[in-house]
């Protein structure tokens, strides 16, 4: 059963499709100070963010896992992700589980400190925590359109000047 009901959606700003889903969590998780590759789920279908309560959500195709290589942590993403979000924080979060040693563990709570120490910091229901690098999580953003983008814009504006 789905948590995000349609009383939810008539107040949220609701996306469809991966391409636009995958650049607004980027935005997101970035505009609240968490890293960007936080979530790194694969083919979502919707996603969506009410603004008032902070309650956010991202739907995928299937169950996704997910190894952060610079942690050497499994991580597990649902179907259905689910979370309340404010700066700096992820709170009541759902559908997401990390690997310790042979069990699958629920995360409920991501944080990074205020003020910044370079550390995200990881707790479960049940209240246990473990911090690891931001670094670890964030995604290097492609600088290589902007580099492309500020070509164009000096070759037309060669173009230009030499038709002046």
């Amino acid at each position: 059963m789905s948590l995000v009901i349609d009383e939810i959606k008539a107040n949220a700003e609701v996306y469809h499709g991966d391409d636009l889903c995958q650049e607004k969590s980027k935005f997101l998780l970035k505009e609240i100070g968490l890293p960007n590759g936080l979530l790194p789920l694969k083919d979502i279908e919707e996603c969506g963010y009410v603004k008032e309560t902070g309650f956010v959500w991202l739907k995928q195709k299937k169950k996704t896992d997910h190894k952060f290589d610079k942690i050497g942590r499994l991580v597990s993403y649902a179907p259905e992700v689910t979370a309340y979000v404010e700066q700096n924080r992820i709170k009541k979060l759902t559908g997401v589980k990390t690997k310790e040693l042979l069990i699958w563990i629920s995360l409920s709570d991501i944080y990074v400190d205020d003020p910044p120490t370079g550390k995200i910091t990881f707790k479960t229901p049940a209240g246990l925590s473990r911090s690891f690098p931001v670094s670890a999580f964030e995604i290097e953003e492609e600088v290589k359109d902007v580099k492309e983008e500020s070509d164009v814009k000096e070759a037309n504006a060669a173009v230009e000047v030499k038709e002046l």
